[in-house]
């Protein structure tokens, strides 16, 4: 039976477990839309939408797993990925611009 507001629902400990689930459900739609760009896809092809959808998986999989290794979330860890690049551009700019 599903979390709900039945008065018949006495178990506290699996309401509180459907919600942890429910939670993280919750916790990979957003993490998945914000990181990957899973709703960004312009394909028109049902078979280039679903290739979209499964590489945005493998990449919010990735990330997620790399994000627990060092003991980050995945939002900072996705914006620390071109910190680096950042840094040695901006003291050693590859594109040098020139004003009139």
């Amino acid at each position: 039976m599903g979390v709900t507001n039945s008065l018949f629902q006495s178990d506290a400990d699996a309401t509180e477990q459907a919600y942890r689930v429910r939670w993280k459900i919750e916790e990979l739609h957003r993490e998945i839309k914000q990181v990957t760009g899973i709703g960004k896809c312009q394909c028109r092809a049902l078979r280039a939408q679903r290739n979209h959808i499964a590489c945005c998986f493998q990449v919010w999989v990735c990330l997620k797993r790399a994000a627990r290794a060092v003991d980050r979330t995945i939002y900072e860890l996705k914006d620390s990925l071109l910190d680096d690049y950042l840094r040695h551009q901006l003291s050693n700019p590859s594109i040098i611009f020139k004003t009139a």
